[in-house]
């Protein structure tokens, strides 16, 4: 996906990607100190760094391991917001 393209390329695609994905649950980004724009280009730049930074021979792997955390980490609080919900 990202071969071929510069670095600024390659996030800008990330995040079309990223933003395509349908959210669940809508979120007021007007609670955080960074524009919905500029926290997708600043998280596609770290994934970007992080996949370079490691033997290309590792990458998928660290990559799905990640990615992997990620889920978990999102799915642990989702079910947090979903309990205190219900209080």
């Amino acid at each position: 996906m990202t071969e071929g393209l510069t670095k600024t390329e390659a996030v800008g695609r990330l995040v079309e990607l990223a933003r395509q994905v349908e959210l669940t649950q809508e979120f007021d980004f007007g609670v955080l100190n960074i524009t919905e724009t500029e926290l997708y280009e600043q998280m596609a730049d770290n994934v970007l760094t992080q996949m370079y930074s490691v033997p290309e021979d590792h990458r998928e792997t660290i990559m799905l391991g990640t990615l992997v955390k990620l889920l978990v980490e999102n799915f642990i609080l989702i079910q947090k917001a979903k309990d205190e919900s219900r209080v």
